[in-house]
């Protein structure tokens, strides 16, 4: 018996949560799940709050499952003292709900800045107005240290992030992220709102991932009303994320190589990603793809005609990639710059869970497309990529191997492409559902719960960011300065994303 699974044989069953069950816990249960997270016997997809609860969601294996405290003296056990992933989201749900976490080793402010006009603004205690203080970053000792402020405004089309380096001449000691600065407060404009205002909302949590995250919120949606969307649909959603996948694989590539002063596979990548977002703005009516899948379906379907020019943009990607791929594996000094540089190590992948090519590049192979079977990946055969280096080589052949697949995968899903309606009605049903979607990044994950009204009680949206953004502090230390920009972009963590 797994660890999570003997939790819930403890806890107490909630009705109507699908389709993974949610138990409520008293706080030794809880002190339980945080235990099995420290000894590895499970990792954590997600950690969020309410108004008088703190939500936990595990996985063990195959098995998944939400266990849910009670926080009646505003207070739980801190997750984060015992296991680091959890510190950034449990800073979060003191900022939101004023929920404190006893025993927590940090306790500095993360989402608020001192700007929002109120404190705790999804709580119901101290509202009082805050103000801005500094912020105390970690100290580093040593001698002949100095320290590089970047940021939070960067040079370029790029959102905003404050990077505090400590150095010994150029070799990075310590790296120290402060995030936050794109907060829109998804979860407060989430609440009271229809199905059809929360979608539209879920699809712009981070433009990169809008399919992700619609799919995530969508069959949150389902789960808690019962309800599947029709096959077609499915088929569509998946067209639709392999698209989206594809696209910003190709972006990244090309934007790594940029950084290592290699512009022509910038240029030439630059030239695919918009082929495959000009055939989605043609297909769907939109080239990120927004807003066209909704709870119950899509909202566009894919026309005679399109297949006939997906086929044709399949073959000249075919023909144009692999002979991008042998210009990157041999220029020997784009590889100098990326083998052996800003290398995660598979022991810590294995503690922070990370999702995506950055877990898959060392050695983690948890693809939620496999791990919690949706449809139609549960009937497509697909391999999931890794490696075991955990540079930044491997991260960009992480995302060449997975173009590759999903052009595979495309192919599949066109030849089994049912015909059929592609949405059907959501029932005004109240409940509460869980999904995880696998996104270019990684993992999303959607929680939601509805009223009887179709109207959202409470929605929490995680991006794969939450768990990658600090890996990346780890793998730029004993790195010089300048190898930064090749570590931050093959991860290429979401701000928007991340400040929910």
């Amino acid at each position: 018996m797994s660890e999570v699974q003997a939790l819930i044989d403890q806890g107490t069953p909630v009705a109507n949560h699908q389709p993974v069950p949610r138990v409520r816990v008293h706080e030794g249960l809880w002190r339980q799940a945080i235990d099995a997270l420290a000894d590895g016997k499970s990792s954590l997809l997600s950690l969020w709050g309410a108004r008088e609860a703190v939500h936990m969601a595990l996985v063990d294996g195959d098995q998944i499952a939400v266990f849910s405290l009670a926080c009646p003296r505003g207070s739980f056990p801190s997750v984060g003292a015992e296991y680091p992933p959890a510190i950034r989201l449990e800073r979060a749900i003191v900022d939101l709900y004023g929920l404190e976490a006893d025993g927590a080793t940090d306790t500095r402010p993360w989402l608020d800045h001192g700007r929002w006009g109120v404190r705790h603004p999804l709580g119901r205690a101290n509202r009082t107005t805050a103000e801005a203080a500094s912020y105390p970053f970690l100290a580093s000792h040593g001698e002949g240290l100095h320290q590089i402020p970047v940021g939070p405004v960067h040079a370029g089309i790029i959102e905003p992030g404050h990077f505090r380096f400590t150095a010994s001449g150029e070799t990075v000691v310590r790296l120290e992220e402060r995030l936050g600065y794109v907060h829109k407060g998804i979860g407060g404009l989430m609440t009271g709102a229809d199905l059809g205002k929360a979608a539209r909302l879920a699809g712009r949590i981070s433009g990169d991932s809008t399919v992700a995250y619609a799919c995530a919120f969508a069959r949150a949606v389902e789960a808690a009303t019962g309800i599947e969307a029709p096959p077609r649909a499915h088929y569509l959603r998946a067209l639709m994320a392999e698209l989206e996948r594809i696209a910003n694989h190709f972006g990244d590539i090309g934007a790594i190589c940029n950084d290592a002063s290699f512009a022509i596979m910038l240029a030439h990548c630059g030239v695919l990603r918009e082929r495959v977002l000009r055939f989605a703005g043609a297909a769907f009516g939109h080239r990120l793809m927004m807003d066209c899948v909704t709870p119950g379906g899509v909202a566009a379907d894919l026309a005679p005609d399109g297949t006939t020019a997906l086929h044709q943009l399949l073959g000249e990607i075919r023909r144009a990639f692999p002979r991008l791929i042998e210009l990157y594996d041999r220029t020997t000094s784009l590889q100098d710059r990326t083998v052996g540089t800003g290398i995660l190590h598979s022991e810590l992948a294995r503690k922070f869970a990370p999702g995506g090519y950055v877990g898959r590049a060392s050695g983690r192979t948890f693809d939620a497309r496999k791990a919690m079977p949706y449809p139609p990946y549960d009937t497509l055969a697909f391999t999931v990529p890794t490696r075991q280096e955990g540079d930044v080589n491997a991260r960009v052949w992480i995302r060449i191997d997975e173009v590759d697949e999903s052009l595979s995968l495309i192919d599949r899903i066109l030849a089994g492409m049912p015909a059929g309606p592609v949405k059907c009605e959501v029932p005004a049903a109240a409940g509460s559902g869980l999904a995880l979607v696998e996104g270019f990044r990684g993992d999303v994950l959607a929680w939601v719960e509805i009223d009887d009204d179709r109207k959202v009680e409470q929605c929490h949206l995680r991006d794969p960011s939450w768990f990658q953004w600090p890996l990346l502090e780890a793998v730029i230390e004993g790195n010089i300065v300048a190898d930064f920009p090749l570590c931050n972009k093959s991860f290429n963590c979401s701000y928007s994303g991340h400040d929910l």
